[in-house]
């Protein structure tokens, strides 16, 4: 296992490159078609993009059941909200739903709390919800296929070298091969 350096900055690097490659790893293992895979992850961001914090995962898995898609990439998808850009998310999903629906309703990202927005009542809510869903179909699309290009490629790459895939190369020990 690699050392991790005594300077937290590198320590922290460390750490998100480390998870960045865990992440990738996962997604390469994910089984099924090509198009199966992205219509999962279409799904999951789709739901991130929703103000359902507290249940993404729960409506991605039943999504991606409804619509025939990758149940594990569903999950990972709605990793696309964070919390990092959660409150971006919501706060775009509030203006759109207003935009759409025609209500003025006033909204401060300096609440203090989730109470006081819930007091603001349905119309904040609506809105959310339906700006929520306008906002999560072209990152949905993007991701669909951007996952279709990517799993389409990394089998394509995979099948023309089967042996490196599996480390399985029959030639890499055998001294009369100059490779």
């Amino acid at each position: 296992m690699a050392k991790i350096s005594e300077n937290p900055k590198h320590a922290w690097n460390f750490r998100i490159k480390q998870r960045l490659k865990e992440a990738y790893e996962r997604f390469k293992a994910l089984k099924g078609d090509p198009a199966y895979v992205a219509r999962g992850m279409a799904v999951g961001v789709f739901v991130s993009l929703t103000p359902t914090i507290p249940f993404h995962t729960v409506i991605a898995l039943a999504l991606a059941f409804l619509f025939k898609a990758s149940r594990p990439a569903a999950v990972i998808g709605v990793w696309f909200s964070n919390p990092l850009t959660i409150p971006i998310f919501y706060y775009g999903s509030y203006k759109i739903g207003l935009l759409i629906l025609g209500h003025n309703v006033p909204f401060d990202l300096a609440y203090e709390s989730l109470s006081h927005l819930i007091k603001l009542g349905w119309d904040v809510t609506l809105a959310m919800i339906v700006g929520g869903a306008v906002l999560g179909v072209i990152p949905a699309a993007c991701a669909y296929g951007i996952t279709l290009v990517l799993i389409t490629r990394l089998r394509a790459r995979r099948q023309k070298t089967p042996a490196l895939a599996t480390g399985d190369n029959p030639d890499h020990d055998n001294p009369s091969n100059p490779s």
